[in-house]
């Protein structure tokens, strides 16, 4: 919606105009004011077009996913450097279904970029792990692997390990 620099610009002007009203004596309007700019500052750390695209991807629907985030016209510079790895992603997930290639330079991105959650760097590697298999470039895939399993510390990925580990004995 907004670049996230004019974010902080229209938190800080409503930050302002909140001590204003904190010294004219209305607080309650201080305090409605200060609340609403913490709506600015979130937006600012969680860009709402990802936050979106992440309801969609819920959902499976990968079409209203690449929706949300072809809104986005200049990652680079609408977006801070977590969110560019997130938006890498996501944008990842959604090339795997159509082309290995281009999936494998967005997973690359988004862990160039890096991504706040340890699940999420592991689902990358993994994905990653799995493309470098199809591919079949063994030893990459197995050096993946192996970095996504230390990743997993929930065992969110235990089964998808285990599969991808019996059908690279196959290779």
């Amino acid at each position: 919606m907004f670049n996230k620099n004019i974010k902080l610009v229209i938190a800080g002007l409503i930050i302002a105009y909140a001590v204003y009203q904190f010294v004219e004596g209305n607080i309650g309007n201080g305090i409605a004011l200060i609340l609403f700019s913490l709506v600015f500052i979130f937006l600012y750390f969680r860009n709402e077009f990802i936050l979106l695209a992440f309801l969609r991807m819920r959902k499976q629907d990968l079409e209203g996913t690449q929706k949300w985030l072809d809104k986005i016209k200049n990652p680079s510079a609408a977006l801070i450097t977590k969110q560019q790895g997130y938006f890498n992603y996501l944008q990842g997930i959604i090339y795997s279904q159509k082309n290995l290639t281009q999936a494998e330079k967005f997973f690359k991105k988004a862990l160039q970029f890096g991504l706040t959650m340890d699940y999420d760097v592991a689902m990358a590697k993994l994905s990653l792990a799995g493309i470098a298999m199809q591919k079949r470039r063994k030893r990459e895939a197995t050096q993946l692997l192996q970095e996504a399993k230390k990743l997993d510390k929930n065992n969110m990925l235990t089964e998808q390990i285990k599969m991808m580990q019996q059908q690279m004995k196959k290779i």
